[in-house]
């Protein structure tokens, strides 16, 4: 009669892992399909599928952006540069970026100083969003990080990023109004984007 055997559990964050850099992605787009992953401190992270409520978040926050800023300064998920040190390894797409001027002045891809305002819509994604993206954020001295937090319906603002990390974060729900630091005479309520 077979015993069965019981494996030890797998601690996954001892396995030897691979760094990327974006010289090394570029080299295997030509390989394999790299538009469903975005480089992050070096590791290629599977962007998640969208679902109808970060959908319909995305649809009113590009509606009431575009109008405020000019149409072509509001980009969905796009490539920008970093910080200078984390650039080699990093290559982030966020949900939504508002641009200082038209993307079409722009080559190759922004540059931190080009960003008015960076905005995630998660879902599945906040603690991610909070943690390493908002480091990388305040490393490249983004001065308004907002991340729109799907599940519970509120927004979560990082601004003033001293040292790499953002000195204020303010949380906003429901009937609260926010402006982004670019439009101060332009708020949002917070309600209106879900």
């Amino acid at each position: 009669m077979p015993s069965t055997l019981i494996a030890p559990p797998i601690e996954f964050e001892n396995l030897p892992r691979k760094k990327w850099t974006r010289d090394e992605c570029a080299q295997l787009s030509g390989l394999f399909d790299l538009h469903q992953y975005e480089l992050i401190n070096g590791e290629l992270i599977r962007k998640m599928g969208k679902n109808h409520p970060h959908i319909r978040t995305m649809v009113l926050l590009l509606e009431w952006l575009r109008s405020v800023f000019p149409t072509r300064n509001v980009v969905q998920e796009i490539p920008i540069d970093v910080w200078h040190e984390d650039n080699p390894s990093s290559e982030p797409e966020p949900d939504v970026v508002v641009l200082a001027q038209s993307v079409l002045a722009l080559v190759p891809r922004p540059k931190a100083a080009d960003v008015l305002l960076l905005v995630e819509v998660s879902d599945t994604t906040l603690a991610f969003d909070l943690k390493a993206k908002a480091g990388l954020y305040a490393r490249a001295e983004i001065q308004d990080y907002w991340v729109l937090d799907v599940n519970q319906r509120r927004l979560i603002v990082h601004r003033l990023p001293r040292e790499g990390v953002y000195q204020d974060i303010s949380v906003f729900a429901g009937t609260e109004s926010v402006a982004a630091l670019a439009t101060p005479e332009a708020p949002v309520v917070v309600a209106s984007l879900f």
